[in-house]
């Protein structure tokens, strides 16, 4: 594994902090009740120089999350989409993973969050591939958690909340116990919903299978994404309900999200997913995908939004451009 410094500059509500400067009270509210909503969102490196992917949608989403959760949020979408691209210039980087999180702080005590202040930051972090390399070119071993999405009557899985997370930590753990990457987690139904941290997409008889966003999944950008890329493709797409067994008799399986960003799954507990390999139509739509995201590809969908470095040849301490890690170890989603 190669060591990368991630200690970058944090926008931090309106001005730029150091990394070591970006810390909040062990008395506020979010440490003690979750009470965060954040996005994940990745800068990609193209012949044009960096490059945020659907960075719009990322900030309505997020801004979305905040209202669920009664965040008074003081910036438009229009304000952090700025922010995030003048992050990714303050420290000069040609590709990155961005976090804009909100997080109510304050000094007191009680889930009631009254008068609590909302702190909104984005972190730049140089961060691979979510599954790791290998998953994402020979597959991901996956099983089906015991673990459970919330229904719909708990907490609002359209928003993404820290909170909503808790249950996604056990499944994930609970995979890699068992030798596993990744779990699958059905929702309150028992039909399929989502990985901990991904959506899921099922190919049978070369159609796009995909549970609908009352299934208790966060209706992810990249799962949208996917969606349009297939139809454009000319190849149907269903969004339905799931039963378990779909996944032992997918011809292929896939997940989507912005850290994973297409990740094939080469088996369901211990179940050969098709060839036991990637397949024709997951090899095509992650292809299509990351063309258009790196810029390879016309971005005929105007979802890249450019970035002007200070110097496109070096970082903010001066180091040159780093390569992409694709084996670091998985923490965000």
């Amino acid at each position: 594994m190669t060591a990368v410094d991630n200690h970058h500059r944090i926008w931090r509500d309106g001005k730029f902090v150091d990394w070591e400067d970006a810390t909040i009270h062990v008395m506020s509210h979010v440490v003690h009740y979750g009470s965060s909503v954040f996005e994940g969102i990745r800068c990609y490196e193209t012949p044009g120089g960096p490059a945020v992917f659907r960075l719009d949608a990322h900030m309505r989403r997020f801004a979305d999350s905040c209202r669920i959760y009664r965040m008074p949020l003081k910036y438009s979408i229009d304000d952090m989409s700025r922010a995030a691209v003048e992050t990714v210039a303050e420290n000069e980087l040609p590709h990155c993973y961005l976090r804009p999180v909100a997080i109510r702080t304050g000094e007191q005590m009680g889930v009631l969050p009254h008068d609590t202040p909302l702190e909104v930051f984005i972190i730049p972090w140089t961060w691979g591939t979510y599954l790791g390399a290998d998953a994402l070119k020979n597959g991901a071993d996956v099983c089906v958690s015991s673990w459970r999405r919330p229904a719909p009557d708990t907490f609002p899985s359209l928003a993404k909340a820290g909170g909503n997370y808790l249950n996604g930590q056990l499944s994930k753990m609970q995979a890699r116990v068992d030798n596993y990457v990744e779990g699958i987690m059905l929702d309150s139904f028992g039909l399929v919903s989502e990985g901990s941290g991904e959506n899921l997409f099922l190919v049978r008889d070369g159609k796009l299978f995909t549970s609908t966003i009352s299934s208790g999944i966060l209706n992810g950008i990249t799962r949208d994404s996917v969606i349009r890329i297939a139809r454009d493709m000319e190849i149907e797409v269903v969004e339905t309900s799931l039963p378990r067994e779909m996944l032992y008799i997918a011809d292929e399986l896939f997940f989507t999200g912005t850290a994973a960003e297409i990740t094939p799954i080469r088996s369901v507990d211990r179940i050969p997913v098709g060839a036991g390999k990637p397949g024709a139509l997951t090899l095509a739509i992650q292809r299509e995908y990351m063309g258009i995201a790196t810029g390879e590809l016309e971005d005929r969908y105007g979802w890249l939004t450019p970035v002007r470095p200070r110097k496109a040849s070096t970082t903010a301490r001066g180091k040159p451009a780093r390569e992409r890690i694709d084996n670091m170890s998985a923490s965000p989603i």
